[in-house]
């Protein structure tokens, strides 16, 4: 199955995902988990940007079984071509949906007992619907039920748990991404408290930064996301994971511009000394953040030209983007030449910070005018 989009001209900028570094990264997260526990896969926001038909696919010819996803429709497409694996919908049973998880073999992530109660009335008209999975919240105060119902439900030796057919019990992190946050300990002795409730169930707590908690039980499944994608899940520590995106732009047009010249919309940006400025082809319409903009009163964003980090100047427009180049070689900045806006240093934490948001923001907002390139497999 081919995933790319032509590379030619009609694109202004080239994403290029390595799904072979996503199967790496899968690889080492589920070494991670340990001998006795599977390692899912987090594919939402069409898995974190790349894709959700390629990263499934890849993913599943590697070995992967479990997929959690947010919205029925993205169950579907990761249905298509995982025709097998458990899809979990992580964002729960919206009233009256129950058909559709059915017709499209998804599992529910039943959060409430409303969610609970539905799903289990409906198993019992005699649908043939696979096991739901049952959130318990032990931190977020997001969705899930709270930890005292769920060891009430544990309690009933017949009823809703078991007329819903739940085959996994799971929670969330709050703050695995902070070693030294509290909140972590509280919470993985609230789990384990409700996963001894449900004896012989499947459990799952770890998402990517929960690979890396020490004292932090794998149980049966891990959920893994960000880190699948190159993100590190170790803020402040060297990234474990293997890059997966990149992207690049191209220069349309350079120009020379004296001190004092004002740049870009509403002139939010005064060039101190002769500057040479490249324009690049991409913009907030291609999910690359305003707030990336570089003006006289805040840095933003860069980009990598001739091996040199050259920062954005003005505001990132919806299709342009206006880089100044001076410090680069004149032969790698001219027109019709590479700029890189993800990619060596330029990691997703870096371009993140440079455009006063996280990693996940840039993956998620990836857009799709970008050509787009899979390698690695």
């Amino acid at each position: 199955m081919i995933f790319d989009t032509p590379a030619s001209g009609a694109h202004g900028a080239t994403l290029t995902i390595d799904l072979g570094a996503l199967v790496a990264n899968w690889r080492a997260l589920g070494e991670r988990a340990g001998a006795g526990a599977e390692a899912g896969a987090v594919v939402k926001a069409d898995a974190y940007g790349i894709g959700i038909e390629p990263a499934v696919t890849a993913l599943s010819r590697a070995g992967c079984r479990s997929f959690f996803v947010a919205h029925v429709s993205e169950g579907i497409r990761a249905r298509a071509v995982a025709p097998e694996a458990p899809v979990y919908v992580l964002n729960g049973l919206l009233p009256g949906s129950c058909d559709v998880f059915a017709q499209h073999e998804l599992s529910p992530v039943l959060g409430s007992h409303e969610e609970l109660l539905e799903w289990a009335a409906f198993r019992q008209t005699g649908a043939n619907a696979r096991p739901a999975a049952l959130h318990v919240d032990t931190a977020m105060n997001r969705l899930g039920l709270w930890a005292g119902e769920g060891l009430n439900l544990a309690r009933e030796k017949a009823g809703a748990i078991s007329a819903a057919g739940i085959g996994l019990v799971m929670s969330h992190f709050a703050s695995s991404e902070d070693e030294t946050d509290p909140a972590n300990a509280r919470q993985i002795a609230a789990f384990a408290e409700i996963a001894a409730a449900f004896p012989g169930l499947p459990a799952s707590l770890k998402n990517s930064s929960g690979h890396f908690l020490k004292e932090c039980p794998s149980y049966q499944l891990t959920r893994p996301g960000y880190g699948l994608y190159g993100g590190n899940p170790t803020p402040g520590l060297p990234n474990p994971m293997r890059p997966v995106v990149g992207l690049e732009s191209r220069i349309i047009q350079v120009r020379e511009v004296e001190p004092g010249t004002q740049v870009g919309y509403n002139g939010r940006w005064t060039a101190k000394r002769k500057s040479r400025l490249a324009t690049i082809c991409l913009g907030y319409a291609d999910g690359y953040p305003r707030n990336a903009s570089w003006t006289d009163k805040s840095t933003g964003g860069s980009a990598i030209v001739g091996g040199v980090a050259c920062p954005f100047v003005g505001s990132v427009s919806m299709d342009l983007i206006i880089v100044d180049v001076t410090a680069a070689p004149v032969a790698a900045a001219k027109r019709g030449e590479p700029a890189t806006l993800i990619g060596g240093a330029l990691d997703l934490e870096t371009v993140g910070a440079g455009a006063k948001t996280i990693g996940y923001e840039i993956l998620t907002s990836l857009g799709r005018r970008h050509a787009r390139r899979y390698v690695g497999l």
